[in-house]
């Protein structure tokens, strides 16, 4: 059996019809036993590969820009360090590296090694790493010399390998280079062998840790690919920090399923005209970045780029676009920008596809692969409910389960279905729509409200740069939609704002889903992935209700006079 040859040819169909949708629906995953993605597929179509793999811009203007074949190289000699220091099939090693070369070759080294390897974020704590350390059963670790002080006075004999400036105690990853550039494995990888262990970040709860195998995400991105419309040749670009699912997603396995050039632009802080300027000078083909990133390009002159840029695909992802985002983009650089929803426990569910048709608002249909179904309270397939996949016919970018918890497997695996946790609706065309995470989701009268569809249309106002909704108590309708919002430097935060947002709303929104309170602030509650923790806003509202009292820029619509 030839499992490289079935993952080539899973890939082969989604190109034939990567802009059609409907035949793409005949996709089957790859049956595989024995597998290794990076000693299987990626070295073996690297060997003698000089096309470009891995492009990364530093914000100094320096470049490196590696080959397929170099990057396969690489990793050898770094697979083999990590060997000699110890790393074994089956051990756990946490890496936090920035947007450097170390990361994916240390990523493709710890595949062919087998190990597996636990992404984390630079902007984790030393109680986070003791967390990770503990929970992740952590062996070895990876990590910038930056992040080397974090470690002084954790527990654990674990081994200690630094990139960046030697450190006293920590063997230097540089010393790679002494090593050869050719690896050969220990033994078979079975396909369903862990590889990834991923922390979320923890919206509700306490980090889940996420376990992916030899194929659930090597071979799972495959929908990813098809999401992205990505082609071989492509430079393809994407804002995600190192450490979160989506990186993986996107600066990783769905690139280079598809045979495309990663391309990453480093700088310290973010700067939409830089931004829009690289991707003129580099020729990026395609783009993705989250909302918040979109929020920002759209301020900019767009139409003025148009005619420079070689874009051919535009994508978001990690939270829901809004409506207004995808019209000004349409409106400056005459692309469409293309949803695609997904979780770190999956690959790319639901996607707008290449060649189909967008629906504002729509984070678009199942994508090959994925048999989705959305359920009502009652567990019934219906038009509004939760998000589900049919375990009948479990996707190949499922995850494993969730380490170390079995409880929260049987929940999320219940009556034959994984469930997302989140909220959607599904019209007559088959598009799907977001409307919330599951406890996020709130009554008022009776009726129920979408905190997203009422923070998208805040966001329409030109004074609010992000808006969070949650329920606020009250004694007629038992709850009321508060905004908890920040505005821009332009804007004053205070009654006179607090009218015109209510009047503002009053256009854009039914009677029955009116928010009813505002408070402005500055600190929105966010997790370390920068996702708002509505959770943490939605007790904090009610201990503010049960106490009586009102905050200084907090503002009720009742306190203004209606026509």
């Amino acid at each position: 059996m030839n499992e490289a040859h079935d993952f080539l040819a899973a890939r082969d169909f989604l190109w034939q019809h990567r802009t059609d949708l409907t035949r793409a629906r005949a996709f089957e995953w790859p049956r595989l036993e024995r597998f290794n993605w990076a000693l299987d597929y990626f070295d073996p179509m690297a060997r003698g590969n000089d096309q470009s793999a891995l492009w990364i811009v530093g914000e100094d203007g320096s470049e490196q820009r590696l080959s397929f074949a170099q990057m396969a190289q690489g990793s050898n000699r770094v697979a083999n360090l990590l060997r000699d220091l110890g790393v074994r099939r089956g051990d756990r090693m946490l890496m936090i590296l920035g947007n450097e070369l170390a990361l994916w070759e240390t990523m493709l080294a710890a595949i062919k090694l087998g190990a597996v390897l636990i992404p984390a974020t630079s902007l984790l704590t030393p109680d986070d790493l003791r967390d990770r350390l503990d929970r992740g059963q952590v062996r070895h670790v990876v990590v910038d010399s930056a992040q080397v002080p974090k470690f002084a006075g954790l527990p654990g004999d674990f081994t200690r390998i630094c990139v960046g400036p030697a450190v006293a105690g920590w063997h230097d990853f540089a010393d790679a280079q002494t090593h050869a550039s050719d690896f050969t494995a220990d033994g078979p990888t079975m396909a369903t062998d862990p590889m990834l262990l991923y922390f979320t970040s923890g919206t509700t709860s306490k980090p889940k840790l996420v376990l992916h195998t030899h194929q659930s995400y090597p071979v799972g991105h495959l929908s990813t690919m098809y999401w992205t419309g990505l082609q071989r040749g492509d430079i393809h670009m994407t804002i995600a920090s190192p450490g979160w699912a989506k990186h993986a997603w996107s600066c990783f396995f769905a690139p280079w399923n598809a045979e495309a050039c990663i391309f990453i632009a480093n700088t310290a802080r973010f700067n939409a005209k830089h931004l829009l300027s690289t991707l003129v000078d580099k020729a990026v083909t395609s783009f993705c970045a989250p909302p918040t990133v979109w929020r920002l390009l759209i301020q900019e002159d767009l139409a003025s780029y148009r005619d420079r840029l070689r874009l051919r695909a535009l994508l978001g992802a990690g939270e829901p676009l809004n409506p207004e985002i995808l019209e000004q983009v349409q409106q400056g650089l005459g692309l469409t920008l293309r949803d695609g929803y997904g979780q770190t426990e999956t690959t790319c569910q639901i996607g707008n596809a290449p060649g189909q048709k967008v629906k504002p608002g729509s984070m678009g249909k199942p994508l090959p692969g994925y048999p989705i179904v959305l359920l009502d309270v009652d567990g019934k397939p219906a038009l509004e409910g939760e998000v589900c996949i049919d375990l009948a016919a479990r996707p190949l970018g499922l995850m494993d389960r969730y380490d170390g918890s079995p409880e929260r497997n049987l929940e999320s695996m219940r009556d034959g279905y994984y469930h997302t946790g989140d909220v959607a609706v599904q019209d007559a065309d088959g598009y799907i729509t977001f409307v919330g995470r599951s406890d996020d989701v709130f009554k008022s009268s009776g009726y129920r409200i979408s905190p997203f569809e009422l923070e998208s249309a805040l966001l329409e106002h030109d004074a609010v740069t992000e808006a969070a909704v949650v329920p606020s108590p009250e004694s007629v309708r038992f709850e009321v939609p508060k905004a908890f919002v920040t505005v821009g430097p332009a804007f004053q935060p205070d009654r006179a704002l607090a009218g015109q947002l209510f009047a503002f709303l009053k256009d854009k929104l039914a009677p029955y889903k009116r928010i009813r309170r505002i408070e402005f602030t500055n600190d929105l509650p966010k997790t370390i992935s920068g996702k708002i923790r509505r959770v943490e806003l939605r007790s904090n509202e009610a201990q503010l209700r049960a106490s009586g009292e009102r905050k200084p820029l907090e503002f009720f619509e009742e306190d203004f006079s209606q026509p």
